[in-house]
């Protein structure tokens, strides 16, 4: 029996779960970060919770015998993807990232590339009035000082009640979103920038084409370094490297 942690989190990563539940020789565990209160649970054996860094996910791998570790979190998840890659050398078994896709500009995209929440800020000190933002709530303290712009914030879960937080309103909703719901926001609220993670995908990529179509700018922010190892781009492709290593261990 092949013992499989995958490290979730996304559409993705419940696909998969769901997959490889389905294949003989196999056992999974579902390992979610539980940042959400109501998150989206897959079907079988889910651990909800941190791990206690590098370390202790390395313990937990050892501690259930785990033979291989698949890390499909967030794109922007980079603390516990680091801490996959250290964990799995550590103990010496494979890992495999099932990393989406990024966003690509397309003509009539007014895109505005930046590495970071804190670029992201400085870039609407000079443009915007009126922002949606749609980053997360762990990353609005990156613009709470930004005063005289107005923010519509789109978040699944809302921020803590001590948490730094930029005028304006909260909307708390979960992907995916439509084309006409996205454009809707944006003139009723009379939107004139974007701001968005490079999350890739399809469950909110609906305001990338509502902002091409309205000529808005978006201040895009692009993904972090992710460590050294084996990626694919699709459940597909995942569960075909699954395939592999469970015939390599028999």
């Amino acid at each position: 029996m092949l013992r499989v942690l995958i490290l979730g989190g996304t559409g993705d990563a419940a696909q998969l779960v769901a997959r490889v539940a389905t294949i003989p020789g196999m056992e999974v565990i579902a390992s979610l970060a539980g940042r959400t209160r109501d998150p989206t649970l897959p079907a079988g054996n889910v651990r909800v919770g941190g791990f206690g860094g590098a370390s202790g996910l390395a313990e937990y791998l050892r501690q259930m015998q785990v033979d291989v570790l698949i890390d499909a979190t967030h794109p922007f998840a980079n603390q516990i993807t680091w801490n996959a890659a250290t964990a799995a050398q550590e103990v010496g078994i494979p890992r495999l990232m099932l990393i989406r896709p990024a966003w690509e500009q397309v003509a009539g995209d007014r895109w505005i590339e930046v590495d970071s929440h804190v670029s992201a800020a400085s870039v609407l000190e000079n443009q915007a009035k009126r922002v949606f933002l749609t980053v997360g709530r762990q990353e609005l303290a990156a613009f709470a000082h930004l005063k005289d712009i107005w923010f519509l914030m789109r978040m699944i879960d809302p921020p803590a009640a001590d948490a730094l937080v930029p005028p304006g309103m909260i909307l708390c909703d979960r992907g995916p979103f439509s084309l006409d719901n996205e454009r809707e926001i944006l003139v009723q609220h009379h939107i004139d920038t974007i701001v968005s993670k490079n999350s890739g995908g399809n469950a909110t990529y609906a305001k990338i084409i509502a902002a091409r179509d309205l000529n808005i700018p978006v201040v895009i922010i692009q993904r972090p370094v992710t460590p050294p190892g084996e990626q694919v781009a699709d459940v597909d492709t995942a569960v075909a490297w699954l395939l592999e290593q469970l015939h390599s261990q028999k």
